[in-house]
């Protein structure tokens, strides 16, 4: 793999596009029935009932005009990307970001080594409570500028962010969108397993760390400019551009805790942060509005990614071909031993991560029909759920569907095949982690 040279991101997922296009022509189209499920409040699929419908394949003009249906679809998050980053870019025009960089840099000193294990620390806690991915996005300028400070390059600045974040939601006993989701849909307590899947946690983002830093370490360079503690003082015009930084993060948590905020809400927030930063700054208004649109020119290749990402299961699905992967893939399972069977259900679910790059979307879809197999076959049904947060977890890691990696990594500058060959080997670390707590369970 050390010679691997990947095409352009933009390049692999319209590529991407086109291969679920000609899936549509070569797969027979077929379908589950669905129904509203009261304990989730999610449509999900109906086992047994798979059949054969009309096909309708997806032509060339058809799969292109997908890739503007992306964008509607994946919406939210390519605005949020687009007015955070022209937020942090006003920071950044104003001197905050870099004194607070200097500031953090300063106090790590030669223990930088800590600033890998606090960070990834707390990425990998909002995996594991909310799923965190597309909200890492707006914090990417401080990572990098932090990582510059430290002598660190991109993979870490990808590694301690949006990896631990993976890890965490992946290994995670609370995520609603991936543990929560599927004990539910498998009939289970919402807590069951959960000290199985807090160990199993504890020892991944460990394992994660220890990775992380070992690399970190190997490659770092020597930062061009020394930083010396205490070193960078905080006027009060720059404490109250803190504090504005600060309260877009702080009034997203309170909203989501009570009045279910999304992205729009986060969106709004920090674009009133940045034009007051502006202002607060002594940019004035023409200074504001330029240097937001500076930050915007930033982050559109990035916001364009997630959009081209969501095009492709919108092609699947045009083609009505989504469940008839999952039934080729799921029914020769029925046939294989137990202990084998529980095995294969992980690389089913990370085959079936591809297309459907959702982790609720994939729980919704796969585990009504995983679960009756599991029973017939006498897999527990906390197995089954492991073998699904596995599949779909981990796959995040490395599929090019993913749209908030590929946007993160072209935000951070770290090439796609760089990054695989950072992250390949931990992921299979952390699949037989996982496989060992399937079989403790099977």
């Amino acid at each position: 793999m050390s010679k691997l040279h990947l095409p352009h991101p933009m390049v692999l997922l319209l590529a991407c596009v086109l291969v679920a296009a000609a899936l549509t022509h070569v797969l027979p189209a077929g379908s589950f029935d669905r129904h509203e499920d009261a304990a989730t409040g999610r449509t999900v699929v109906v086992a047994g009932t798979y059949q054969q419908v009309e096909a309708q394949p997806v032509g060339l003009f058809d799969a292109f005009v997908a890739v503007p249906r992306g964008f509607v679809a994946g919406a939210e998050v390519i605005v949020l990307v687009l007015l955070v980053g022209g937020a942090w870019t006003v920071v950044d025009k104003a001197g905050t970001l870099r004194a607070i960089v200097d500031w953090l840099v300063g106090r790590f000193g030669k223990r930088r080594y800590l600033a890998i294990i606090i960070l990834s620390f707390a990425f990998a806690a909002g995996g594991a409570l909310e799923n965190m991915g597309e909200e890492i996005i707006p914090l990417v300028p401080v990572l990098l500028l932090l990582c510059q400070g430290l002598g660190y390059d991109a993979i870490s600045a990808a590694a301690m962010s949006i990896g631990a974040a993976m890890v965490g939601s992946a290994f995670s006993p609370l995520n609603p969108f991936q543990a929560g989701i599927a004990l539910k849909l498998a009939q289970l307590p919402l807590l069951s397993g959960a000290g199985l899947r807090t160990g199993m946690l504890l020892v991944a983002i460990s394992l994660w760390i220890w990775w992380t830093i070992r690399y970190a370490e190997r490659h770092r360079v020597e930062p061009a400019e020394a930083h010396v503690i205490g070193d960078v003082t905080f006027d009060v015009r720059q404490r109250i551009i803190l504090a504005l930084v600060v309260a877009p993060f702080v009034a997203y948590i309170i909203g989501v805790l009570n009045f279910g905020w999304g992205f729009n809400e986060l969106s709004a927030a920090f674009f009133m942060a940045g034009i007051a930063v502006g202002l607060v700054g002594r940019l004035g208004m023409q200074g504001t509005i330029d240097a937001y649109f500076d930050g915007m020119r930033s982050v559109t290749a990035a916001a364009v990614l997630i959009g081209v990402a969501r095009s492709i299961s919108l092609v699947l699905e045009d083609g009505r071909v989504i469940d008839t992967i999952l039934q080729g893939l799921v029914t020769p399972l029925a046939d294989a031993p137990r202990a084998t069977a529980a095995m294969l259900m992980v690389p089913v679910q990370a085959l079936l991560h591809i297309p459907v790059s959702s982790v609720s979307g994939q729980a919704v879809l796969t585990m009504p029909v995983m679960v009756p197999l599991s029973d017939l076959l006498g897999i527990s049904r906390q197995a089954t759920v492991l073998a699904y947060q596995a599949g779909a977890g981990l796959t995040e890691f490395w599929t090019p569907t993913n749209g908030t990696l590929m946007a993160i990594l072209l935000s951070v500058k770290c090439p796609y095949e760089r990054w695989l060959r950072f992250a390949f080997p931990m992921v299979l670390l952390l699949t037989a982690l996982f496989i060992a707590g399937m079989l403790t369970v099977l």
